[in-house]
């Protein structure tokens, strides 16, 4: 479903909110009934409209969609998709249905799907929403409030911790007749949190009764969206079924969409063999990831014959943060100048020209490439909020925004490894025959946690680097379930991660940057980041009423989160490399806050036709 998956997910007020503060959509409203939501109350559609724009609403249903999940690499032990435990598998989400759901043309809005109305108190705190009559699971049991109460209750106390940290400031969820369910929040809960809750799928009491919530299991769960799991084979695949006659078909956020009669994923421990998989029509679509491979390995006989369709298609979204992180809970890590050390010793431009065919652009901000972004000087906004701070921030934090050194690209900067070197002197890392000891006699090392040997060579010029400085670095190649555990369990030196913000990132920063976030197991926070000045700042941001606040409290969160130094930013670009056997057809838009497929894509018959009669 298009709802809040794991995926999205993780001193100065605090973000308490009053009535006479709350954003259009909440106030004042006078029980007057809702058709969507949005943090800042803004929304594209109308009461009355029919479909999304980028949708085709006489799409055929039918075929098959078939992908690679992720960038291959990848496999699964569990269909519980929403507790810290196991390896999960990709799409269960498809399987439930939500009270409201997202509209990927629009920044954070949802609009009604299991609900059919809802009301607002005039403080903005109590959600009082109906459930649409005759709404049921796959198994035809009905769909109730009850329900709907024992799902966010579920999540927030066994959840994931990306569900968990979202929905921390949901007070409680009441049953008030079988169909109508009220969600009260507290009054620090940020705007974008009701949106969010009203977002996360919807299981059933009676079916966890007997079972336990927080524990993996290859028993398909008891769903109630328009997919249901049919078939699969543990690590290898994973087959879901369009429900017929599903009871959300027509309504006006999913005509259009779930077009496909099976939707199929498939995980490849290797890459390489991947590719070789989508060569012989094994799958049907890929989203490529790997810039040498997209710029020469897609000249296979399908694609010269047309076959095979191959496209770039533009990526809106922030492009958030990929990078090396740097897990702060190792004493070694903890010094700041340490982490900088090794942040000016990666040479990106020589690994872009050479590894990555000058596809990319340097990433600074958590925030890349979008309004929230730290840039220049900070405004007089970001200063008044960074000002309570000042005797315990870096001078950089007032000045222009920090980004990473530009080398000389010759892959080994002699003046940055001097300057990395003296750092590392500073912090107490002195060098002794070659090696870098601190005052103990212990030698620094950096161990890269790393699940794809395709992704060694970009590892290795940067090693390079740090053994000149007298660093003991080296890969730790490990299979996908043991970096699973290892990034759960927080047991790691460096690990690569990446995270999207969503356009109103609100309660789900609190998952990546908060104190309460550095210790939980499973969280997203892997750099260990545990800073009371970073925690305000988050809380400003949850707490903001207007998109400039949010805009300005995250833009001095981002100068401070680069002050720290706590990971090496990698590369980013503003588009989808994606190729697809030619037996699709999509609308002539897509959304501009997703990539669009499956969802809105569909099957033509013609077209499978000829690529049979081709073979």
């Amino acid at each position: 479903m298009a709802q809040f998956s794991r995926r999205h997910v993780l001193g100065l007020g605090v973000g308490a909110l009053a009535a006479a503060r709350l954003a259009p959509a909440f106030a004042d409203n006078g029980g007057k009934k809702l058709h969507g939501l949005s943090a800042f109350g803004d929304l594209k559609y109308p009461a009355d409209f029919r479909r999304f724009d980028y949708v085709n609403a006489d799409a055929p249903k039918g075929g098959m969609f078939s992908q690679l999940v992720g960038a291959g690499g990848s496999t699964f032990n569990s269909l519980n998709a929403f507790i810290v435990k196991g390896d999960r598998a990709n799409g269960m989400e498809l399987t439930f249905a939500s009270l409201m759901a997202r509209a990927f043309d629009e920044p954070d809005a949802v609009y009604l799907l299991a609900a059919e109305d809802l009301t607002v108190s005039p403080d903005g705190l109590v959600f009082r929403f109906q459930l649409r009559p005759g709404i049921t699971f796959h198994d035809g049991s009905e769909i109730t409030a009850s329900d709907v109460a024992f799902s966010l209750t579920t999540l927030k106390s066994k959840g994931h911790p990306a569900y968990a940290s979202v929905l921390r400031d949901l007070a409680d969820a009441t049953v008030e007749d079988k169909r109508t369910v009220q969600l009260r929040f507290q009054p620090t809960r940020g705007l974008d949190m009701p949106a969010l809750a009203a977002a996360m799928p919807i299981f059933s009491e009676k079916y966890y009764s007997t079972r336990p919530f927080d524990e993996t299991s290859l028993e398909a769960p008891l769903g109630s969206g328009p997919y249901r799991v049919a078939r699969f084979e543990q690590g290898r695949f994973v087959e879901f079924e369009r429900v017929k006659n599903w009871w959300g078909e027509n309504l006006p956020v999913c005509r259009g969409l779930y077009n496909f009669d099976i939707l199929r994923d498939e995980y490849y421990r290797d890459r390489e063999a991947g590719f070789e998989a989508f060569t012989g029509r094994n799958y049907l679509f890929r989203e490529e990831f790997t810039s040498r491979v997209w710029a020469t390995r897609y000249d296979f006989p399908a694609i010269r014959d047309g076959r095979v369709k191959r496209d770039v298609i533009p990526d809106e979204r922030p492009s958030g943060a990929q990078g090396w992180l740097l897990n702060t809970r190792r004493d070694k890590f903890k010094d700041r100048r340490v982490r900088e050390a090794l942040t000016i010793a990666f040479d990106f431009e020589w690994t872009n020209k050479n590894l990555m065919y000058g596809s990319y652009q340097r990433t600074h901000s958590v925030f890349q490439n979008s309004d929230m972004m730290a840039r220049g000087e900070p405004s007089p906004e970001e200063i008044a909020l960074l000002e309570p701070f000042r005797d315990r921030l870096l001078p950089e934090v007032f000045g222009p925004a920090w980004i990473p050194p530009e080398t000389d690209g010759s892959g080994q900067d002699r003046k940055l490894l001097r300057s990395a070197g003296e750092l590392l002197n500073s912090a107490g890392w002195t060098v002794k025959d070659g090696r870098r000891l601190n005052a103990k006699g212990d030698q620094l090392l950096a161990e890269f946690l790393l699940t794809e040997r395709s992704f060694e060579p970009h590892h290795q010029t940067f090693i390079k680097n740090l053994r000149v400085l007298g660093i003991d670095a080296n890969i730790r190649l490990v299979d996908p379930a043991q970096a699973e555990v290892r990034l759960k369990d927080f047991d790691f030196d460096i690990a690569i991660a990446r995270f999207i913000f969503p356009q109103i990132p609100g309660s789900s920063l609190r998952n990546y940057f908060s104190s309460a976030s550095a210790n939980t197991k499973g969280s997203n926070n892997l750099a260990g980041i545990a800073d009371p000045i970073v925690d305000a700042l988050v809380e400003k941001a949850v707490g903001a009423q207007t998109q400039a606040a949010l805009n300005n409290a995250c833009r001095a969160l981002d100068r401070v989160l680069r002050s720290g130094r706590y990971w090496i930013p990698h590369w980013n670009k503003a588009s989808h490399w994606i190729a697809y056997w030619d037996q699709f057809g999509f609308p002539p838009t897509k959304p501009r806050y997703a990539r669009g497929a499956p969802e809105t894509w569909w099957y033509e018959s013609a077209k499978a036709a000829k690529l049979e009669q081709a073979k």
